[in-house]
């Protein structure tokens, strides 16, 4: 190692701990006269004496004493900033930013952001919700990472299978699908962009041939959920927004014209850049073992 390439600062701190030109420029590496040219150099650039020498070594001035003080705390913050970009680089660290459905959002994911958070605590996370075109905008507009979306996305980037979600119909009283045609109590639906809506009205059209008597339309999911336990009505819903915890409510699971079963799917998206991200990655990694451990 020169000369040149030993800070001012580490320099001053090696010379404050010897208090001796000969041991201090043995443990810098350097010659005894270029140590000494070079503290005479800092020493101007101060405009004072910070060492005086004498056969014994050297004892710091007022002025040293001072300055050697607050060299020492900045080559202590000095080592700690290291160390933190040292743990950056190795592990995973900076904002991941998500766009969910807000489906995923409010049913799925939290539990998937409670096992990122906890295996990687200086990780940080930026969540936004909406509607999957909503998702894809912010995907175009390069404002987050990536998304999370329903139905079957036409994206030219990375498109993961998350899972699929079967469809069924809810009620407190309806234990057959042909009891929708007797009952007089409105069918809920919920408001949405994708194809979701459309392939509903499909399925009701195909097994009863005609509309439902009544119907309530709300702007949220959740809204058509807690309609639906509380006994308002009937819904579709998918099985995200169920649990067991449901209790004197009938599920219904919907079935297509092959007689399989009627579910969405939802994927994560985004461009091929982002995955190179440690966080990105991170999360896609433990998104797909929460997948297969769920077994949706």
């Amino acid at each position: 190692m020169t000369l040149s390439l030993i800070s001012e600062f580490q320099l001053l701190s090696v010379l404050a701990q010897e208090m001796n030109m000969r041991k201090a420029s043995e443990r810098l590496f350097v010659s005894q006269p270029a140590l000494s040219q070079r503290l005479q150099t800092i020493e101007k650039e101060w405009g004072t004496k910070l060492f005086i020498r004498s056969q014994k070594g050297l004892s710091l001035t007022p002025a040293g004493e001072h300055v050697i003080q607050f060299v020492n705390e900045v080559l202590l913050k000095q080592e700690k900033v290291w160390e933190t970009i040292h743990s950056l680089q190795a592990g995973v660290s900076g904002t991941l930013k998500i766009a969910a459905a807000s489906i995923v959002g409010q049913n799925w994911l939290p539990q998937v952001l409670k096992k990122f958070i906890d295996t990687y605590p200086q990780a940080k996370i930026s969540l936004l919700t909406g509607w999957s075109s909503d998702i894809l905008k912010c995907l175009y507009d390069d404002q987050v990472h990536i998304g999370i979306i329903r139905g079957t996305p036409d994206w030219k980037g990375v498109k993961i299978h998350l899972f699929s979600d079967p469809l069924y119909l809810v009620d407190r009283e309806i234990t057959k699908p042909e009891q929708v045609l007797e009952t007089d109590r409105p069918f809920i639906q919920f408001k949405s962009d994708s194809n979701y809506y459309q392939e509903i009205q499909d399925w009701w059209m195909r097994n009863f041939k005609t509309s439902p008597k009544r119907t309530i339309v709300v702007d949220q999911i959740e809204t058509c959920k807690q309609m639906t336990f509380n006994g308002i009505g009937y819904s579709i819903l998918p099985a995200t927004t169920l649990n067991n915890t449901e209790k004197n409510l009938f599920k219904i699971p919907l079935v297509d014209q092959n007689n399989d079963p009627l579910k969405r799917d939802t994927w994560l998206l985004g461009y091929e850049s982002a995955f190179q991200l440690k966080q990105v990655q991170a999360f896609v990694d433990l998104i797909k073992e929460h997948s297969d451990d769920s077994q949706v």
